[in-house]
């Protein structure tokens, strides 16, 4: 047993950024799936991770749980539910590494989240029909974060082709932009939350897109301030001062005084043996003594 995590801490830290999403995702429904059975064998009622993990769509609660805009793009219950979002985080994280750096794949699955989530909480907030479910409403999942991958390199490079069963060879981008119309017309549907989030991981997704062919890129900020958190706590290597004490003249004078008799033993040697008989060292020696 001391093998298998010892090996998936090994592949964790040497894996891409894409395989640590995916690792995190996996690790964290691992984690839920098994407290939930632990709960239910000893009848502990009314306690759950996820209220810990979830993002509530009430401004009131999210204010004690602000974590939960980061937490909930890595969070999952039902199996369906996490295996469907990691197969597409996979298969269209590998497209939008063939366009863009690691850094920007992990900078995008958080802003594209993020966008997800407040988009989320605006529309539970404003729109009277979700007034009612807004105080009990919350969000898990990592679609909106894939929502955003799928959108920033299908919106960056429009005429990508992908191959999909039964269908052929589509342009991205169509297979983008029905997803977005599905996601629209069911915002009113029982997962209403989850559909709200996808489309603000898209639009983050397109306008990622138009910045960087514009030579902007959105996600820089995040990446700089996760640099800096991943830096607390270090300690910045301290600079080594060494103070050389002025050469007084004897010094000099002495130090010159060597170097003539050095150089005239290395001359004699080279009149009488010739080049060749010289050392490494000596031949360095006549050579810098030329150049001065």
């Amino acid at each position: 047993m001391e093998n298998i995590f010892t090996d998936l801490k090994g592949r964790f830290r040497s894996g891409s950024i894409l395989t640590k999403l995916i690792f995190i995702n996996v690790g964290v429904f691992v984690v839920i799936r098994l407290a939930a059975v632990f709960f239910m064998l000893f009848n502990v009622q009314g306690f759950s991770i996820l209220q810990y993990l979830r993002m509530p769509s009430a401004p009131e609660l999210l204010l004690y749980k602000p974590w939960t805009v980061i937490t909930y793009m890595f969070t999952h219950y039902d199996f369906l539910h996490i295996i469907f979002n990691l197969l597409w985080l996979y298969w269209f994280g590998k497209i939008f590494l063939q366009f863009f750096n690691p850094r920007q794949l992990g900078g995008m699955y958080l802003l594209g989240g993020m966008a997800g989530a407040i988009l989320f909480v605006l529309s539970y907030n404003i729109f009277p029909y979700f007034r009612m479910a807004a105080t009990h409403s919350a969000l898990i999942g990592a679609s909106a974060s894939v929502m955003g991958i799928v959108f920033a390199v299908s919106f960056y490079r429009k005429d990508y082709e992908i191959g999909l069963l039964l269908i052929g060879r589509i342009k991205l981008i169509y297979l983008a932009l029905g997803t977005l119309l599905v996601d629209f017309l069911a915002i009113t549907s029982t997962n209403a939350g989850g559909h709200i989030a996808h489309l603000g991981g898209a639009f983050f997704g397109i306008w990622f897109a138009s910045r960087m062919k514009a030579g902007k890129d959105l996600t820089a900020p995040m990446n700089r301030l996760i640099d800096k958190m991943a830096n607390i706590g270090k300690k910045r290597p301290q600079m080594k001062v060494t103070y050389k004490r002025p050469e007084s003249d004897y010094d000099y004078n002495a130090r010159k005084q060597k170097e003539s008799i050095e150089l005239d033993a290395i001359l004699d040697k080279l009149k009488r043996s010739g080049y060749e008989s010289l050392s490494s060292e000596e031949k360095k020696r006549l050579f810098d003594a030329s150049k001065k």
